[in-house]
C-alpha cells in the first residue's frame, strides 16, 4: 500500500469513528487522538512540496475542505448576507454581505457548495447561474457606492451550464462581471480556497490581488474534460492536469496569481483555523498594499495585470521561413 494510501485509509477511520461517537454517545476521543498522531507523522513522512497538479486536485476537491461560509464563521465579525439580484430571485450557490475582518469593513462574496446531496442540491454544487453572477455584480456595485472594499472567495467547478442558464444568459452575466469588475473604484482581492473552475470563477475573479490557497487549483477547463478533448480518454486526467499547470506553484511563476497562502500539513480541511488565520493575514496584508494607490493607479494596474498575462516573446531565431 502506497503512503497516500495508508494516509486516505487513515483519513477515513477517523472520520467514521467521529461519526460513530456522536452517533452512539461514545468517547472515541483516545483512540481518535492515537490516530491522528500517527496521521499527523504519516504526513510528515509525505513531502509536500513533491504533490503534483493532479494531487493537488485531489485535495482541492476532498469533501471536508472548508467552503466560503466556513470562512466567513471564523474570519469575519458582523456578517450581514444580503440576498438576490433584484431581476430574478436568489441563487444559492453565490453567497455575499457586509463584514469586516479586524474591524476593516469590506464586501465578501464567494461560491458556497455543500456537504451532503441535499445541501448539494440546495446549493447548486457551488455553480452559479445568472442570478448569481448578477447577485455578486449588485454587491459589487453596493461596495463601490459606500467605499467598501471587494474579498471575493472562489471556488466552483464552473459555471452552471444547463439550458435554462444559457436561456437566461449565462455567458452574458459572467462577461458583464468582468467588464465591470475592471472598472470599479473600490480595492478587490480574489482567493482560490478550492476549485477556480472556468469562467465561473473568473465571474468574481477579477482583482488588484489574486491569491490561491497552497492546495488549490485554477484553470479554464478541468483535467477530465481537458482530457476527453486532447485524448479522447477521460482517465488520462492526470495527463492532462500535468499540462494544463493550473497548481498554485505554477500560477504563481506564470504570473497569473500574486501570493500563495500556506495550508496546514495535509490541506486546509485539518485545520481550519490555521488556514483561516493564514487567510487573514494575507488577505489583510494586500488589502493594506493596494489600499496605497489612487482610483486612477488601481484601475490602470488592474487592467495591465490582466491585459499582461499571457504575453510571451517568440525569439526570430525560432521561426522557421516557408
Amino acid at each position: 500500500m502506497s503512503l497516500k494510501d495508508e494516509i486516505k485509509e487513515l483519513e477515513d477511520k477517523i472520520e467514521e469513528l467521529k461519526v460513530f461517537s456522536k452517533e452512539k454517545n461514545i468517547d472515541f476521543s483516545k483512540q481518535i487522538g492515537e490516530l491522528e498522531k500517527e496521521l499527523e507523522k504519516k504526513y510528515k513522512d509525505f513531502n509536500e512540496n513533491e504533490l503534483d497538479s493532479w494531487e493537488r486536485i485531489q485535495i482541492s476537491r476532498n469533501p471536508r475542505r472548508p467552503y466560503t461560509l466556513d470562512y466567513i464563521d471564523t474570519l469575519v465579525e458582523d456578517f450581514v448576507e444580503l440576498h438576490g439580484d433584484r431581476l430574478s430571485k436568489d441563487d444559492h450557490a453565490i453567497i455575499g454581505g457586509l463584514a469586516s475582518i479586524d474591524g476593516y469593513k469590506i464586501m465578501i462574496i464567494g461560491h458556497q457548495k455543500g456537504r451532503d446531496l441535499d445541501s448539494n442540491m440546495f446549493r447548486n454544487f457551488g455553480m452559479a447561474s445568472p442570478e448569481g453572477y448578477r447577485k455578486a455584480l449588485r454587491l459589487m456595485r453596493m461596495a463601490e457606492r459606500f467605499e467598501l472594499p471587494i474579498l471575493t472567495l472562489i471556488d466552483t467547478a464552473g459555471a452552471y451550464p444547463g439550458i435554462e442558464a444559457e436561456e437566461k444568459g449565462q455567458g452574458e452575466a459572467i462577461a458583464k462581471n468582468l467588464a465591470e469588475m475592471f472598472g470599479l473604484k473600490v480595492p478587490i482581492v480574489s482567493v482560490i480556497i478550492g476549485e477556480g473552475g472556468s469562467g465561473g470563477a473568473l465571474g468574481i475573479g477579477v482583482a488588484d490581488s489574486v491569491l490561491m490557497l497552497e492546495n488549490s487549483v485554477y484553470s479554464v477547463i478541468s483535467p477530465e474534460g481537458c482530457a476527453s478533448i486532447l485524448f479522447n480518454d477521460s482517465t488520462k486526467a492526470a495527463e492532462a492536469a500535468k499540462s494544463l499547470k493550473m497548481d498554485a506553484i505554477n500560477l504563481k511563476s506564470l504570473g497569473v496569481i500574486d501570493d500563495i497562502i500556506e495550508e496546514p500539513l495535509g490541506g486546509a480541511h485539518r485545520n481550519l483555523e490555521k488556514t483561516a488565520k493564514n487567510l487573514k493575514a494575507t488577505v489583510l496584508k494586500e488589502f493594506k498594499r493596494i489600499d496605497k494607490f489612487s482610483i486612477e493607479e488601481l484601475l490602470e494596474k488592474r487592467y495591465e495585470k490582466f491585459r499582461n498575462m499571457g504575453e510571451f516573446f517568440e525569439n526570430s531565431a525560432d521561426i522557421v521561413s516557408e
